[in-house]
């Protein structure tokens, strides 16, 4: 028997035998996860994910900033000390929570607090391409009410 047969109602993948249609699209959705990271290339969301996480303790700030820096704040604002004559906006773990932008006119700056942002879209984008993988994947196999959309 081929990988997602239906058998007597229920579908059969991958060696799993009787399994519903919900079950079917987890099944295909752990697949997918395994087939979108099986390379290392992933790791780079997650990297500028954690490098722009404030861990490093600071002098102190401000009531409504975030406490500590960054890793990536820190080298950024080191080698790429330049005033510009606009300003650019920015988001740090305070200010998404408002939906407020900070605006900086230091190029370090503004690297430094879109290190984490990169990672999140990048994060968003492998997530995107998972579920939309999944679900083609289960439609190609599922009959008739058990299909989504």
């Amino acid at each position: 028997m081929d990988t997602g047969e239906e058998l007597r109602g229920t579908y059969f993948y991958k060696g799993v035998c009787n399994i519903s249609a919900g079950e079917l699209f987890f099944w295909i959705f752990l697949d997918e996860i395994g087939d979108h990271f099986s390379g290392i290339t992933d790791l780079g969301a997650m990297a500028l994910i954690i490098l722009g996480q404030p861990s490093i303790a600071t002098r102190g700030k401000v009531a409504l900033t975030t406490k500590g820096t960054s890793v990536a704040s820190l080298a950024a604002r080191r080698y790429l000390d330049v005033t510009l004559p606009f300003q650019l906006p920015t988001f740090t773990n305070a200010s998404i929570r408002v939906l407020k932008p900070m605006y900086v006119n230091n190029l370090g700056a503004f690297v430094g607090r879109t290190v984490p942002v990169l990672g999140w879209v990048l994060l968003a984008g492998d997530v995107a391409a998972i579920v939309y993988k999944t679900t083609s994947h289960y439609n190609k196999l599922a009959r008739g009410n058990d299909k989504i959309w």
